[in-house]
């Protein structure tokens, strides 16, 4: 008793704080994790899943998927994807950025207005560029077809290369608000003197940018770029909605190849293996990220 109630000292209120949603994340994040990796390591499938049977075949799951054409190639269009959509979505969120921090009538009201796009949920934006991009229905094809760019009608999300495309632009139309939101306050750090000091001894504003708002604006940008990393390499929503990995497999990323063998073929084991190399990855660059910022902060 007498240590329950040390324990219940005021110095220790912040871990009572702390403790339920360490426990939340312990059941409903740490379990699962350790549960899908340890079902990685195991011969899972509908066929011995009723019958209870998960012998250990230990790195036979991933040795297969290394074989498996599906899944590189699946690696390979996450890899592209996420590096496409996290060069425009930056430098359009960047200009956004530059343009708004400069002193103008509406200059809030119109960026709120441009926070829309981040604000709206996933599968909306999906099934709204799904019909934007529709071959019969779609208004791409209709503004295409008026401006006698083209004669007849581009099957956008049934032909390999642009149904990558129009995934790209429309994840690129959801984060260009998000890098935006973020340089924006990024910008506001920094103290205006400089500029003015700067402008006195004559530099330019090319000169300014590339001296003293880059440079300052370094932790920033390696923020943006690690959580757009983060955000993009794990879609599933938009890309499901949209193609479902279609056609013919070519858009599918990491997340949607797990879905399809846990889901649609019931390779339970294969599903988890995938899904853990999305981890590790993520993982990978999460420390990257924290090790980047903690030598900036010793130095």
């Amino acid at each position: 008793m007498a240590r329950l109630k040390k324990f219940f000292r005021y110095e220790n209120v912040g871990m009572l704080f702390v403790l339920p949603a360490f426990l939340y994340m312990l059941v409903f994040v740490g379990y699962p994790i350790v549960h899908n990796i340890i079902l990685s390591f195991q011969d899972v499938n509908a066929g011995n899943l009723v019958k209870g049977t998960r012998n250990f075949i230990l790195f036979e799951n991933y040795l297969e998927l290394f074989k498996d054409s599906v899944f590189t190639s699946s690696l390979w269009n996450t890899v592209r994807f996420t590096v496409s959509c996290l060069v425009f979505q930056f430098i359009a969120g960047f200009a956004l950025a530059l343009f708004f921090s400069k002193p103008f009538s509406f200059a809030k009201p119109v960026r709120g207005i441009l926070l829309v796009p981040w604000m709206i949920p996933i599968t909306v934006t999906a099934l709204m560029f799904k019909l934007l991009f529709a071959t019969d229905i779609g208004i791409i094809n209709f503004l295409l077809r008026s401006l006698h760019l083209i004669e007849k009608n581009i099957e956008w999300l049934t032909t390999p290369g642009t149904a990558m495309f129009a995934l790209i632009c429309a994840n690129v139309w959801i984060g260009i608000p998000f890098n935006m939101i973020l340089i924006s306050t990024g910008l506001t750090t920094i103290p205006k003197e400089l500029y003015e000091s700067a402008s006195i001894d004559g530099a330019g504003k090319v000169q300014t940018f590339w001296k003293i708002t880059l440079p300052l604006l370094k932790p920033t940008i390696e923020s943006v770029l690690i959580l757009g990393f983060i955000y993009t390499f794990k879609v599933y929503d938009l890309v499901y909605v949209m193609t479902s990995g279609g056609p013919v497999n070519a858009t599918h990323m990491l997340s949607t190849y797990s879905y399809k063998l846990s889901f649609e073929m019931f390779k339970y084991s294969k599903g988890s293996a995938v899904a853990n190399v999305l981890l590790v990855i993520l993982l990978f660059v999460g420390v990257l990220y924290i090790k980047a910022t903690t030598e900036g902060e010793d130095a």
